[in-house]
């Protein structure tokens, strides 16, 4: 952690944890308090809800006594007064009373006529509950309440329903009517709002006492971040020199290269053809033999100069496109590594060309890195585009590297590199590493992309 995370944890974390330490006291009572009280109401509210229920059922069941009593169990004339008769109590528009067979079939239902008739008993309602299944259970059992959730006639919409379900076992009949519940949970949501509306004005208060003391904090803090920039002053400094550094470090592998390869295959070639050229004056047989020698010399002098082309600039990009340019650094890398790349590219060719450059420069220092560090065995290459948006992720199985380092920006030059090839273009670049390997994504927003009307004209 930097001096300036210190000194602001220091200075704030206190302040903080005592602000949150009363807040958190107040709105625990209150909120006990209220809660205890709204608790309370709703119990009684739904008490009274099923004394109603209760007094209606005994009501209908009162009504029908009569004639279900003298009736027999297949007494069709009977059954056919009982139903009459209970689609008859009607106490509003919300209040009915419903009958079904013990098997699911519905009887009865003032107010959804196409329910009779039909069987309903695996009907489910929107939270789960076998309404129909249910309720007849609890009319086996001698009667008992059920809550769910069903359709409120004056209003159309689903809405809590608390019924009581009656048996009339000598017919196999489950008697039932309900209330909802909509009007006590409105009332309960109002004190709840109540509830939070003092919780409101007492995070008010709190914070009409925090702010002065968090704009003294911040005051402090600022005289911090003025040391922190000219330390940060120092480190750009140090930045633009580990720059410097490496573009000599790179001079000075191209002279390597030049002098190591290049040049010592052109000095072969001028030996060869400078034995050529005495064996043709001598007439000698072995002048075809040397001749050959100096071209195999200069076919390696060519190759090296191609090789050294490709690293700075590779011509397959700029002809054939990113992803055929991928697959010729992936088949170069396992040449000169043995570390075999799997490469997939799913995608339209999209992006500008300096965009496919910043990609293909990010998967050159990747393989890099992974040559140089992570002890790789394979290598995963994948290109894709996700609603325009263009994606490439470089994964290996390596040993990976502490990701901490990267965050403290204490990672290598490449990395930075990197990130800063992606923040250009208003990308991200993001890296996960650990002991099964690293994981590193490349993802361009939909700006990297060609002009709707460049693209239309390369159509």
């Amino acid at each position: 952690m930097h001096l300036r995370h210190q000194i602001v944890a220091l200075a704030i974390v206190p302040l903080i944890v005592a602000i949150l330490t009363i807040t958190a006291f107040i709105t625990w009572q209150s909120t006990t308090l209220v809660q205890s009280s709204i608790d309370t109401f709703e119990k009684n509210m739904l008490k009274a809800k099923e004394n109603e229920l209760l007094n209606l059922t005994n009501l209908a069941l009162s009504a029908i006594n009569e004639v279900y009593g003298k009736a027999g169990p297949d007494d069709e004339a009977a059954k056919e007064k009982v139903k009459a008769i209970l689609k008859s109590l009607d106490y509003g528009r919300d209040g009915y009373f419903f009958v079904y067979d013990y098997d699911g079939n519905n009887l009865v239902h003032p107010r959804q006529e196409f329910r009779p008739g039909r069987n309903w008993l695996g009907l489910v309602d929107p939270d789960g509950d076998r309404v129909i299944a249910n309720l007849i259970a609890k009319a086996k059992e001698g009667g008992g309440l059920h809550q769910y959730k069903w359709e409120k006639p004056s209003s159309g919409k689903l809405a809590d329903k608390l019924s009581f379900a009656a048996g009339l076992d000598k017919w196999n009949w489950m008697i039932g009517t309900g209330v909802y519940l909509d009007d006590v949970f409105a009332q309960t949501a109002a004190a709840k709002a109540d509830l939070r509306e003092n919780i409101r004005t007492t995070f008010l208060v709190v914070t009409l006492i925090a702010v002065p003391a968090v704009l003294l904090v911040f005051a402090t803090c600022m005289l911090v971040t003025l040391r922190e920039r000219r330390m940060a002053d120092g480190k750009l400094k140090q930045l633009t020199q580990r720059i410097i550094d490496t573009q000599e470090e790179e001079r000075a592998r191209l002279a390597r290269e030049l002098h190591d390869g290049i040049s010592q295959n052109l000095v072969g070639v001028r030996y060869a053809i400078d034995l050529a050229s005495r064996q043709v004056k001598n007439r000698s047989e072995d002048a075809s033999r040397a001749i050959d020698v100096g071209v195999e010399a200069l076919n390696g002098a060519i190759k090296e100069v191609r090789r050294l082309s490709h690293e700075l600039r590779p011509r397959v990009l700029d002809d054939l496109g990113l992803t055929p340019a991928l697959k010729a650094l992936s088949e170069n890398f396992t040449e000169r590594t043995g570390i075999e790349v799997d490469m997939e590219a799913a995608w339209r060719d999209m992006l500008r060309p300096e965009a496919s450059t910043a990609l293909y420069r990010i998967a050159q220092e990747a393989l890099n890195n992974i040559e140089r560090h992570s002890g790789a065995s394979r290598v995963e290459i994948r290109l894709w585009s996700e609603k325009e948006r263009v994606r490439m992720t470089i994964a290996d199985n390596g040993n990976g590297f502490v990701e901490d380092e990267l965050k403290d920006g204490r990672g290598g030059l490449g990395l930075r590199n990197m990130q800063e090839r992606m923040a250009h273009f208003g990308g991200l670049l993001l890296v996960k590493s650990g002991p099964e390997g690293t994981r590193l994504t490349a993802m361009l927003p939909k700006s990297a992309n060609h002009e709707p009307e460049r693209r239309r004209e390369a159509a």
